[in-house]
């Protein structure tokens, strides 16, 4: 195994959060001075050298970590005694249609739903940095517009908004539902 390709590899497992390719280049790899195309190919390696064991190389908009295997998920769930957190089915809706209909304002939100928006709903969203205000609508009140983040895309697993399902109208209740099981 190469210098880089072991650097890149251990870089991953010691730092606590995603590396971005800029991160890994500016970092331990800057000696070597390698294009991105190098560090692609070596990454590229890795992910192979990772296919049938626990762990993967996975990329999520935040940049490049290793993580367990979803499919062993349940079986290492022994290992923390805490339940993961239980959202409602409100935050979960109104998680959904800021993911699909983004840039959007509560108001909008609140008439797709019918029903308000809670302002613990909006502040847990914020706080768990899935969502954030984007901008004001050039409107009475100019009411905040809400997207999501690149921590949403890091904590659903993707790199992008584009890796979301397509959706009609009717389908969004089932997408719902899926947020609800993750």
């Amino acid at each position: 195994m190469s210098k880089a390709k072991q650097l890149i590899e251990a870089a991953l497992f010691a730092f606590d959060k995603p590396m971005t390719m800029k991160m890994l280049r500016d970092s331990v790899l800057s000696p070597l001075k390698l294009s991105k195309e190098q560090v692609l190919d070596l990454i590229g390696e890795l992910h192979t050298d990772y296919n049938g064991r626990g762990i993967e190389l996975k990329e999520t908009a935040k940049g490049y970590s290793f993580v367990t295997k979803q499919a062993l998920s349940d079986d290492l769930s022994v290992l923390w005694q805490e339940k993961s957190p239980r959202y409602s089915r409100a935050l979960l809706e109104t998680l959904a249609l800021i993911a699909y209909k983004q840039p959007i304002t509560r108001g909008e939100i609140e008439h797709l739903r019918g029903v308000a928006v809670s302002s613990n709903i909006m502040k847990t969203l914020i706080e768990r940095e899935w969502v954030r205000i984007v901008g004001q609508k050039d409107i009475a009140g100019k009411p905040s517009i809400y997207g999501t983040t690149k921590e949403f895309l890091h904590y659903f697993g993707l790199t992008s908004l584009a890796q979301l399902p397509e959706l009609t109208e009717s389908q969004l209740e089932s997408a719902i539902s899926e947020f609800e099981q993750l």
